[in-house]
């Protein structure tokens, strides 16, 4: 089992930056792809990012491609979410998942609660 708990959202300016994290805990997470999810009011969960289990892999949804960056730490079983040139589109609550590197959500097997991120214009 993994446990993940996001953190780092808050409220921030369109073109500020905000860095999310997700700690894992109950294994390592060496070994095991990583992603970031959003959903806004009123939508479905969407694809954000994804990260390989080394780190050296990645895959951008294209609407934060170019202004968002993944990356993971695994001595410290932390993955990262960095956001930069935010945009009140990207206001959603954001979630971390770990099992796979794939844009599908069906393909995770565990979830955090979400951290919830405000980009006022």
């Amino acid at each position: 089992q993994v446990q993940l708990v996001e953190s780092g959202g808050g409220l921030v300016q369109a073109g500020g930056s905000l860095r999310l994290s997700c700690a894992a805990s109950g294994r390592t997470i060496s070994g095991i792809g990583m992603g970031w999810f959003r959903q806004a009011p009123g939508k479905e969960r969407e694809f954000v990012a994804t990260i390989g289990w080394s780190g050296t892999s990645t895959y951008y949804a294209d609407s934060v491609k170019g202004r968002f960056t993944i990356s993971r730490d695994n001595a410290k079983n932390t993955m990262y979410l960095q956001m930069n040139s935010l945009k009140p589109e990207d206001t959603a609550l954001y979630y971390c998942a770990a099992g796979s590197s794939s844009p599908y959500e069906g393909a995770y097997d565990y979830w955090g609660q979400g951290t919830q991120v405000t980009v006022s214009s």
